[in-house]
């Protein structure tokens, strides 16, 4: 499976690791997961290192209208986004833009930073 997550309710946290080739329909089926599980509010650690996402631009304005279709589940955790390769690093922060969240998210290097980020904005 190219996108595998967790959700743990105590911790309120999200886990997602990414291997191999991610199509929109892997995100899209995570984004409605989180939604059903009632897991919006919680931190996401979204670790897409291990992914080579193929997303065209028609795909993005889907995700985009996706999670612009979720705003009314305001609040929505922290998301740290990790990437491995320049190419991710972009559509990470593409992705960060997208629908107007209210919620903080970062591109990581590293899943330690990003760890570390995340708990910091929870601590909050």
């Amino acid at each position: 499976m190219p996108l595998r997550y967790t959700i743990d309710h105590d911790q309120r946290l999200v886990h997602v690791q990414t291997e191999g080739i991610v199509l929109l329909a892997e995100i899209l089926d995570y984004l409605d997961a989180i939604a059903v599980k009632e897991a919006m509010p919680y931190a996401k650690l979204f670790d897409a290192s291990g992914g080579d996402f193929v997303l065209s631009d028609d795909d993005m304005m889907i995700l985009g209208a996706r999670v612009s279709a979720y705003a009314e589940m305001e609040p929505r955790g922290p998301v740290a986004l990790v990437v491995g390769s320049e190419e991710a690093n972009a559509l990470a922060r593409r992705f960060a833009n997208l629908g107007g969240a209210k919620r903080p998210a970062k591109v990581f290097h590293h899943a330690d930073e990003a760890r570390a980020w995340l708990a910091d904005e929870t601590a909050t």
